[in-house]
């Protein structure tokens, strides 16, 4: 059974699988970046009105099904998520800029399957 969401003008049920990695795919999401990116990505999710419906993070990756309003394109939703998380992940962790020294944490290709 398919789970639809209704509002006052639309029923949609939009889901896709959106997968981003590390830059260089250097695996760099340890236990303590991978737990406060995960608290992260469920922040901005929550503002944005995106329900994750699954999720992992690896090592250098992370794996997310979101279902969202048909009024977000799924590369602004990325680019949001993956923007706030690079910039904030490096502030917390000064360590990462040995690594990432021109603050790109991200790779710049998506891959999104609807």
């Amino acid at each position: 059974m398919v789970d639809y969401t209704k509002k006052s003008h639309a029923v949609y049920g939009i889901k896709y699988h959106v997968i981003w990695v590390t830059k260089y795919r250097y695996k760099v999401l340890t236990k303590n970046i991978s737990m406060r990116l995960r608290e992260l990505i469920r922040q901005g999710c929550e503002s944005r009105n995106i329900k994750i419906v699954r999720g992992s993070i690896g090592r250098d990756h992370v794996h997310m099904l979101i279902s969202c309003p048909p009024s977000m394109a799924p590369s602004k939703i990325v680019q949001y998520l993956k923007g706030r998380s690079s910039r904030l992940i490096q502030e917390e962790f000064p360590e990462l800029k040995k690594k990432y020294w021109g603050q790109h944490f991200w790779q710049e290709d998506i891959f999104v399957q609807q």
